[in-house]
Parts: C-alpha cells; structure tokens; sequence
C-alpha cells in the first residue's frame, strides 16, 4: 500500500498533468474567436502552433538536466508556476508577435512537465509501484481532454478569452501553493544526511552513433508530427469542414481526446499479452505498432462523411490508434537502449518528433491559407504511421533486447 504522503503526490502530479494539457490546448479551441477578433489568418495560426513545438523541442534537450540538478521537490513547483504566469501572459497580447513570445515561452517550459514527473516517480516509488503512478500519469490525459474543450469555450463566451487564459493560469499558481502548503518541498530528517548516488556519465557522441537511437527517432517523427497535427487543427477541421462552432465542437473535441487514454492502455497490454503467451519481442512490439499504423489509415474518410459524429468515431480510431503507437514506440527505446543512456535516447527522440511536428504545424497553416483544404493532411496522416513501421523494419530487421548487464535489471 501507498503511504498518505505518496498518494498526495500522486494527486498533484494528476493535477499538474492536467494544467500542462489544459495550458496548452486552449489556444487551438480559442481559435475561432481568436481569429475573428485579432484578424489572424490560417497562415499566422500555424506560426504560432510552430512556433510553440519548436520550443518545446528546443527545451527538451536541456529540462531533464536541470531537474536532474535542482531535484523534484524544487522541480515540481517550479515547472508548475513558470509555465502558468507565461500562460496568464497571454490575457495581454494582441499582436501576432507579442502572442508569438508568449506561446515561445509557454512551449520552453512546459517542457519541464514530463521530466518532472518522471524524476517525481522514480524518488518516491519503489520499482515495483513505479509502473502503477505512470499508468496514473498516462491517464490524466483523458480528463483532462474531456473536461477543457467543453469548460474552455463555455468560459470564453461568457468572460472573454482575455480571462480565460487568466484563470487557467491562476489554477496553476493555487497548484503551487497547495504543493508548499502540503510541505512536498520540504525534504525529510532522515533524507538529509544521505550521500547521493554516483551519476553514470553519458555520452553524447556515443548516443548519437547508435543505430538504435535513430530507430526509434524516426518512428517518434512520423507519429509525433501527425499527433501534433490534429491537436492544434481538429478544433478548426470541425469549425471549417462541418460548421460547428466554438460551443458546439467541445464536446465531440473532449470524446476524442479521452478516448486517446484507452489506446495508449490497450496498446501497452497487447504486447505484453503477447509475450506471455511465447511470441517473440520482434513479433509482439512490430506487429503492435503495425495494427496501430492499420487502424489510422482510413482517416482520410473524414472529409467524405457527412455527419461529424462519423468523423468523431473516426478520429476517435485515430487519435486512440496513435496512443497505442506511441506507448510501443517508447516501450521499444526501453527494450533496445540501456539503461544508462535511455532518458537521453528519449530526450533526443522527443526533440526530433516535436520538430517534425513543428514543422508540419507550419506547413499546414500555410497548405490551407493557401485554399487546398485538409485532403493532403489527411493523406499523409494515413500512411505516416505505416511509414513509421517501415523504418523501423528497415533499421532493425530484428530486435534483441539489452543484455542485462546493459539495461535495467527487473524487479
């Protein structure tokens, strides 16, 4: 059983997952009203939406070094408030360029969420909870994905989006109090006098030259920037392709987004199912991430249905489809990297996926400013996937694990 003090960690760090998604999805459900009071176009949308994934690459390679280096008690807290004062920030901007800044810093530190959490988990759980509190993790998504494209668009009609983002901001800084108010930073009596564990020196050069680093890269770029995609464009594929409007594409928005946590579920109970039951770790992690790849294919029909609760389901596949790759494709750092390098391997592959993503955010404002709609975003969206397991059958025809003096010796 979990002491008292970890459940309430396991609490705050629910509730700090849910602020980073809610922090950074509300510009995508604001758009509509955004667009039509600013003046942006879909071209400057998309600079924006660039702009942030390109932050969030950028900082990537750096925020797991400094909680590393400031420890999660401190981590925590201060991830937490920077990321929610940049957020209220964005109440005060009415140009391009002044919600440019914002949404450059709000994508550097919201980058601190993920290494934080993990950090959190390892100091705190034992190895054989540690699976248990990132399951938690994993799922924070799904209310918070179903819970803030409805309030977000409630709360923007009815107190204007200058306090919305005001009040997603202010939840998070009643967040950091509520952390000192439960004394999490404060470190225990008996904790103070330990000596510190000796840190393993990684190399970059060596990472940089493993074959097994550039698999998992590019399977992480061909998914990421399809994930990234329809995070920041589904609000408006609803608005421009079935007329919906900002009340009334949340709830279809919050369906989606909370299926997406029973793929990521399904996807992590598939293999190891299958290798339970005897077939190989080749077989059970490809033929996972090709069935994954399979199911988002048929996305393209959303643009030749026409009831958008069709094109729901369909996106439900797709978004649930994607979870279930990207738990195997970060199951697959895990079986092929050691244990010494593999926070970096993953750091690395985060920073390429985002920059892909990055990029294809940039491209799509641009593709539809440009009046060809969403047919060659849906097109690609369909075979990225399947492309992504193509690369990973050509760079490692078959996968063998980490010897165990190599990786991580299990509990």
């Amino acid at each position: 059983m979990w002491s008292n003090r970890n459940k309430l960690i396991v609490i705050m760090l629910l509730g700090s997952n849910m602020l980073n998604y809610a922090d950074r999805q509300i510009i995508a459900l604001l758009k509509p009203m955004l667009q039509h009071q600013l003046h942006w176009t879909d071209v400057d949308y998309g600079q924006l939406t660039a702009l942030f994934q390109l932050a969030s690459a950028v900082a990537f390679l750096g925020s797991g070094w400094v909680v590393d280096r400031i420890g999660w008690r401190r981590a925590n807290p201060f991830s937490v408030g920077t990321w929610s004062v940049v957020a209220m920030t964005q109440a005060f901007a009415r140009t391009l360029s002044q919600f440019s800044v914002a949404r450059i810093f709000l994508g550097s530190t919201e980058a601190f969420c993920t290494p934080t959490t993990i950090k959190t988990i390892a100091a705190v759980f034992r190895n054989e909870d540690r699976s248990l509190a990132l399951g938690f993790m994993n799922a924070a998504g799904a209310p918070a994905a179903f819970v803030t494209p409805i309030v977000i668009p409630w709360l923007a009609i009815r107190i204007g989006w200058e306090n919305s983002f005001l009040v997603t901001g202010g939840v998070g800084l009643i967040w950091v109090a509520v952390w000192y108010m439960c004394s999490l930073g404060k470190v225990p009596e008996e904790a103070r006098h330990q000596v510190p564990a000796k840190r393993h020196e990684v190399r970059w050069s060596e990472v940089l030259r493993d074959k097994r680093t550039w698999t998992v890269a590019g399977a992480k770029v061909l998914s990421d920037q399809i994930f990234w995609l329809f995070m920041f464009w589904t609000p408006d594929l609803f608005h421009t392709v079935f007329h919906l409007s900002m009340s009334e594409y949340g709830t279809p928005i919050g369906i989606i987004s909370a299926v997406m946590a029973v793929g990521g579920l399904v996807g992590g109970w598939v293999p190891r199912h299958l290798m339970q039951r005897g077939v190989s770790l080749n077989a059970a992690r490809k033929g996972s991430l090709l069935g994954a790849a399979l199911l988002v294919t048929p996305v393209w029909m959303v643009l030749v249905v026409h009831n958008y609760w069709i094109a729901t389901a369909l996106l439900c596949v797709m978004m649930a489809a994607h979870q279930a790759f990207s738990v195997n494709v970060f199951a697959l750092a895990a079986d092929i990297s050691p244990v010494s390098t593999v926070a970096t391997v993953i750091g690395i592959c985060a920073f390429c996926g985002n920059l892909a993503g990055a990029a294809l955010l940039q491209i799509a404002g641009w593709e539809l400013g440009a009046g060809y709609g969403y047919a060659p975003l849906l097109a690609l969206a369909s075979v990225s996937y399947l492309l992504g397991v193509a690369w990973v059958q050509v760079m490692l025809p078959r996968l063998v694990a980490v010897a165990p003096e190599e990786g991580e010796e299990l509990a």
